[in-house]
């Protein structure tokens, strides 16, 4: 794992940094203490990118997992329509019997 003191700003972090420095140099500010600004400006605008990065992570992180359980709630929905749509299919064979039955006890009486 790295330090904090291992992370290296890049080039356009280093010059952004030391244009802002330079343009708020006050008369009389030694090229030592421009340096420190420099360098501390550096350090806030890495780490802002660097929280930057991680909420974007994180906004990924939950637009994946909100994918995820749409999916699974859609799965869910086909699973008990697909549920359903079994019970009526098995209640028909039963109602065509018992009504064949109705239909063969009636033409029996007719015809005795």
């Amino acid at each position: 794992m790295r330090n904090k003191s291992d992370i290296k700003p890049s080039e356009k972090t280093v010059e952004e940094a030391i244009q802002i420095a330079k343009a708020t140099q006050r008369p009389g500010q030694k090229k030592a203490e421009t340096q420190l600004i420099a360098q501390g400006i550096e350090k806030g605008i890495t780490l802002y990118k660097k929280q930057q990065k991680v909420k974007a992570r994180a906004a990924d992180k939950a637009k994946k997992q909100e994918a995820h359980s749409k999916a699974r709630a859609k799965d869910k929905m086909d699973s008990v329509e697909l549920q359903v749509t079994e019970t009526k299919t098995s209640v028909l064979p039963w109602v065509l019997l018992a009504l064949s039955w109705v239909g063969f006890i009636a033409f029996y009486y007719s015809n005795t």
